[in-house]
């Protein structure tokens, strides 16, 4: 019987740091709850109910250089996630 590797999240985080996708997903991270935070809840599962299966999408997206201040909006997961961004160089 084969048995399965632990997972080592110490170096994913660490491989995350270095390819500098930290502080992206963090930016990510900072528009949803400040989206759930200040939208309503009528059903209260902690995410605001225009968000209920939706994406945060940056205005400017974080790999061409944007932050939150740049605006966010509500966007349709297909929608935000078939865009094709290239990373800036």
């Amino acid at each position: 019987m084969t048995e399965k590797k632990k997972r080592d999240y110490k170096r994913e985080y660490q491989l995350q740091k270095a390819r500098e996708e930290h502080p992206n997903r963090m930016e990510r991270q900072r528009a949803r709850r400040k989206m759930d935070k200040t939208g309503k809840d009528a059903n209260k599962n902690g995410k605001a109910d225009k968000r209920e299966g939706k994406d945060i999408s940056h205005k400017k997206a974080l790999s061409k250089g944007g932050s939150n201040k740049d605006g966010v909006k509500v966007e349709s997961r297909s929608k935000n996630r078939a865009r094709n961004y290239k990373k800036k160089k």
